[in-house]
C-alpha cells in the first residue's frame, strides 16, 4: 500500500469513528480511539523522519504515544507528503521565539467533517443564527490562519452574510464595527457573534457602555489570547462585557480552544452543559492529559500539567502533540485552562526539543 493510500484509510476511519460519535451524541469509545491512534503514530513512524526520531519502539497504549512539542513545527515539516501535495499550509502567529509554526495539509475534508458539525453542537445546539458578525480577518486575505478558515467555513455552512469586522492593516474599522452590531440589534435574528479576545477588548472601548441586545438563542465564540500583547483584560471580566453589550446570558459566550498546529477543537459546553461553564470539552476524537513538565508523561485526572494533546484528525503530521499551556484535566476529559506555563515549567519541552536538535 502506497503512503497515499495508508494515509486515505486512516483519514476513512477517523471520519467513519467521528460520524458515529456524533450520531450518539459526541460518544467517545476508548478502545476505538486507542485503536485509530497507534495505527496514525505507526504511519508517522514510517513517513515522517522528525517522528520516526521520537520513538525508540513501537508505542502500545496511547499513553506511550509521543507528543511533537509546537515549536518542532517551527523547526521541520512534520507531514507525510511533499510541499507539492499541500492544498493548504495554516502558520502560527510567529509571536513566540521569532518564528512561525507551520501545519500542511494534503485534504481538508476530514477537517471539514470534524470541525463544523462540532461546531454545531456546542454553539448552535438549540438555535440556528441566521446573521453573524466576524471580529477576524477573512480567510481570503489571510488563507494561512485556521482560524479565519474555520470561522468562514461555519459562515459558509449556514448561508451567512458576514461582515468581517478586522481589517489586516487598519485593524478594527470602529465606525463599521458600531454600525454593524447596531444592525444586528434592529434585526433581531439569532446571531451568530465570532472573534478574538483582542479584537473584543477594542470592540468594548469603541461601544462603551451602550447595549446592543441581540435576539435570543445568539452566541458569541470567544477564542484566543493576548499573546503578549499589552491592552489585556481579565477573562471573567471580558466574558461579562461581552454578555452585557449584547444582552446575553454569561453561558452565550462559549470559549474556544485551538491552535494550528491541531486539526479539532475544544469548546466550552456552556449552552448544553451550563454547570460545566469554565471548562473546554474535547470532541471524541480527541483527548487532552496534563503531562508533567519534567519527563512529559501523562498525569492522573485532576493533576495540573502541560497539557499534551492526541488529535486523530492529525492523520498527516503528528496525531499527539505537546502544548506549552498549563491545565488540568477532569476524570470526564473536561479540561480547564490556565494559560500558557511559567517559563521553568518547561523544562521537559526544552530537553526533548534539545535531544531532536541533536539527532
Amino acid at each position: 500500500m502506497t503512503t497515499l493510500e495508508r494515509s486515505e484509510a486512516l483519514h476513512s476511519q477517523v471520519r467513519s469513528y467521528a460520524r458515529d460519535a456524533l450520531a450518539a451524541g459526541l460518544a467517545f469509545d476508548a478502545a476505538r480511539f486507542e485503536q485509530i491512534a497507534l495505527a496514525i503514530a505507526e504511519f508517522q513512524r514510517a513517513t515522517i523522519p522528525a517522528i520516526a526520531r521520537l520513538y525508540q519502539q513501537a508505542p502500545r497504549s496511547v499513553d506511550e504515544l509521543k507528543a511533537a512539542p509546537t515549536d518542532l513545527f517551527r523547526l521541520r515539516r512534520l507531514a507525510a507528503h511533499d510541499a507539492s501535495e499541500d492544498v493548504r499550509c495554516f502558520r502560527t502567529s510567529g509571536t513566540t521565539a521569532g518564528a512561525s509554526g507551520f501545519h500542511p495539509m494534503r485534504s481538508l475534508t476530514t477537517y471539514l467533517e470534524l470541525s463544523l458539525p462540532l461546531a454545531d453542537a456546542f454553539l448552535f445546539p438549540h438555535v440556528a443564527p441566521e446573521q453573524a458578525l466576524v471580529l477576524a480577518p477573512s480567510s481570503r486575505s489571510l488563507p494561512e490562519s485556521s482560524l479565519s478558515f474555520m470561522i468562514d467555513r461555519i459562515v459558509e455552512r449556514h448561508a451567512l452574510v458576514a461582515p468581517h469586522l478586522v481589517d489586516l492593516q487598519f485593524g478594527l474599522n470602529a465606525a463599521e464595527a458600531e454600525a454593524a452590531v447596531r444592525k444586528a440589534a434592529l434585526n433581531a435574528k439569532p446571531t451568530a457573534v465570532f472573534g478574538t479576545s483582542f479584537a473584543f477588548v477594542f470592540l468594548l472601548d469603541q461601544l462603551g457602555t451602550e447595549v446592543f441586545p441581540l435576539a435570543p438563542g445568539s452566541v458569541v465564540m470567544l477564542t484566543g489570547g493576548f499573546k503578549g500583547r499589552t491592552r489585556e483584560v481579565p477573562e471573567a471580566e471580558l466574558r461579562e462585557r461581552m454578555a452585557q453589550l449584547f444582552g446575553l446570558p454569561k453561558t452565550a459566550v462559549v470559549g474556544e480552544y485551538g491552535m494550528t498546529e491541531l486539526t479539532s477543537q475544544l469548546y466550552e459546553p456552556s449552552l448544553i452543559e451550563p454547570a460545566r461553564a469554565g471548562f473546554y470539552r474535547p470532541p471524541p476524537w480527541a483527548r487532552v492529559w496534563a503531562a508533567d513538565p519534567d519527563t512529559l508523561a501523562p498525569l492522573p485526572a485532576g493533576q495540573e500539567g502541560v497539557a499534551r494533546i492526541v488529535d486523530l484528525g492529525n492523520v498527516d503530521s503528528s496525531v499527539a502533540v505537546q502544548t506549552l499551556d498549563w491545565v488540568r484535566v477532569e476524570a470526564n476529559g473536561d479540561v480547564k485552562l490556565f494559560g500558557r506555563a511559567k517559563g521553568a515549567a518547561l523544562r521537559g519541552c526544552s530537553l526533548l526539543m534539545e535531544q531532536l536538535g541533536h539527532s
